[in-house]
């Protein structure tokens, strides 16, 4: 049986969806689109049934790809829950009175049902379902309260006979419901809702939005350095004697020793410097990036399940209209400091291609990912104002990029139509869920291309081809960005993963030549002139081949001026 989750966006679908499946779920494009759903599986009973998240909807008759392709995915749904927010029930009920003009079983779950309480909202559950002649049942997601009903409850979906009406029709119905079922008693906000008010003004919460940036990256940089000292580099001081014991049997010196464990540092192996791919392929990914991933996607969920980031959404709308987009495109910022993958796959919620391409492009650009954010912080953790240097030229370059292109790249930008949760309680499994979820990803996905990248870069070395590459490229990034020839083998590498590239600036061949303002340089010129090959293919899917191809020239064009003028800055002519 495929079920189908069915609501309005900030609903807590993904929540209700989180807790009726296990952690092995599947996300996947849906035929002919890039839109995601994400699908698990349940049990009822005995059996084993498919359940389908679907993209977040107001209507069935579609405004955008992503309501089209929901329209289309219920049309192949044997039971749908319809998941409600309890505390604005007038405007959830209008998706609710178009899915019962189906005839496909159908299910409510009322969900938030406590914050309902809490605002003083009282729903009459059984007067509800009697109207609607569908079962309909309260729930909790983020606590579990309400889901076992509603599971045991599926069996009881029904498709009555209700006949169409007309758009002007649904709302006078659904004005008629709620004065029979809702009633809202008078209360006194609570000091929580006095500081969700603030936090969405412009005067208050703007510094708001500005500290909890702050807390969130120096959580990230907390708990990435103590995972790393406590727990991932002992670990790897226990693995070394194993190694040393390879190399001592491969041989220094040999084609296999160089490629398998790579350079010794004064007769002992320095994991960061070795650039082999038991030494510096395992350690960069799980010691070095592996501890900020986690540490990033767990304060990414928190922001997420607590129900700040559409607030910061809203705060940010004015500024991101300058931008060309509108207040959403911040989600794809944060998405993207994990990894510009999902970044750029998140800007597709943007409802039009200057948008798309304007996001997607400033994404490309001038957002590092965690990865290689990771590798500055642990090159350049001790030289505070050069991090800063580093940061606040990636922003400058995102804010003066996106208003140079908001002005050139036709197309529109309409108002942001964002609906503003309720702050929430997060549930620390779900949070723990999503983190490890996200965390798979990210090594799936990296480790390959370390791999790969390590190999290669190794056997270009060996062959000297990289040395004939170097002579190419030579005369632009010495005369030009100021930069040592050896640099060009890291800008190559950065194509394939930009870990792998800043890593590769400690190595003996390279780090001896480097100033901490020629890593500046090489930092940002690495940022910007290309994303990696994982990027850059999803980048493909997402625009196409010509906006690819504009957005490419854009990113060369501005790696090449903002690093000269960083090497003029830095260096002097």
């Amino acid at each position: 049986m495929k079920i189908l989750l069915v609501g309005n966006p900030n609903v807590g679908k993904s929540v209700v969806f989180s807790r009726l499946t296990g952690v092995d779920v599947v996300v996947s494009n849906y035929p002919g689109t890039t839109v995601e759903y994400t699908n698990g599986s349940m049990r009822i009973g005995e059996e084993t049934s498919e359940l389908i998240d679907t993209p977040g909807t107001y209507s069935l008759e579609p405004r955008s790809k992503v309501e089209e392709v929901t329209a289309q995915m219920i049309k192949e749904a044997d039971v749908v829950i319809n998941v409600v927010d309890s505390t604005n029930l007038e405007r959830n009920l209008y998706l609710t009175l178009e899915l019962l003009e189906l005839d496909i079983p159908l299910i409510v779950a009322l969900n938030m049902w406590d914050e309902a309480k809490h605002l003083g909202i009282e729903i009459d559950r059984e007067k509800l379902e009697e109207i609607l002649r569908i079962p309909v049942i309260p729930t909790v997601a983020v606590t579990g309260e309400g889901i076992k009903e509603l599971v045991s409850r599926i069996s009881e979906a029904k498709s009555p006979d209700v006949k169409k009406h007309t758009r002007d029709d649904r709302w006078v119905d659904i004005g008629k419901i709620v004065k029979e079922v809702q009633v809202v008693r008078h209360r006194h906000h609570t000091i929580g809702e006095r500081i969700a008010d603030a936090t969405i003004r412009p005067l208050t919460g703007v510094p708001f939005a500005l500290a909890v940036l702050a807390v969130t990256f120096m959580m990230v940089a907390l708990v990435g350095e103590g995972l790393k000292s406590i727990l991932f580099d002992p670990i790897f001081e226990l693995y070394k004697p194993l190694v040393m014991q390879l190399s001592l049997l491969l041989g220094y010196g040999t084609p296999l020793h160089y490629i398998l464990v790579g350079e010794l540092s004064g007769g002992g192996i320095d994991f960061m410097e070795s650039l082999g791919l038991l030494t510096t392929g395992l350690y960069v990914p799980f010691a070095v990036i592996l501890p900020y991933i986690v540490a990033f996607y767990f304060m990414l969920s928190v922001l997420e399940d607590s129900g700040y980031l559409p607030r910061l959404a809203t705060l940010m709308d004015n500024i991101f209209h300058r931008l060309g987009m509108h207040g959403h495109g911040i989600v794809p910022v944060f998405l993207g400091l994990g990894c510009n993958v999902p970044g750029i796959i998140a800007t597709r919620t943007l409802e039009t291609r200057k948008q798309r391409f304007i996001a997607a492009t400033l994404m490309a650009i001038a957002v590092p990912c965690m990865g290689q954010t990771a590798m500055i912080f642990a090159i350049l953790g001790d030289r505070v104002e050069y991090l800063y240097l580093i940061f606040i030229t990636l922003i400058l370059v995102y804010v003066i990029g996106g208003l140079i292109m908001n002005r050139f790249v036709q197309g529109e930008c309409p108002e942001i139509f964002l609906e503003v949760p309720p702050y929430r309680r997060p549930s620390l499994k779900t949070l723990l869920k999503k983190t490890l979820l996200r965390v798979k990803w990210f090594l799936a996905d990296a480790i390959p291309w370390l791999f790969f990248g390590i190999f290669l870069v190794n056997m270009l070395y060996t062959l000297g081809f990289l040395d004939l590459i170097g002579g190419i490229f030579a005369p632009l990034v010495e005369s030009w960005f100021g930069l040592p020839r050896e640099v060009v083998v890291v800008l190559l590498a950065g194509f394939l993963r930009k870990d792998l590239a800043v890593g590769m600036l400690l190595s003996p061949r390279i780090s001896g030549m480097m100033t901490p303002e020629q890593f500046v340089v090489t930092a940002v010129v690495l940022t910007m002139y290309f994303p990696c090959a994982a990027s850059f293919a999803t980048l493909f899917k997402e625009l196409g081949l010509r906006d690819t191809i504009e957005s490419a020239l854009i990113m060369v064009s501005t790696a090449f001026l903002v690093g000269g003028i960083l090497r003029i800055i830095l260096l002097g002519f």
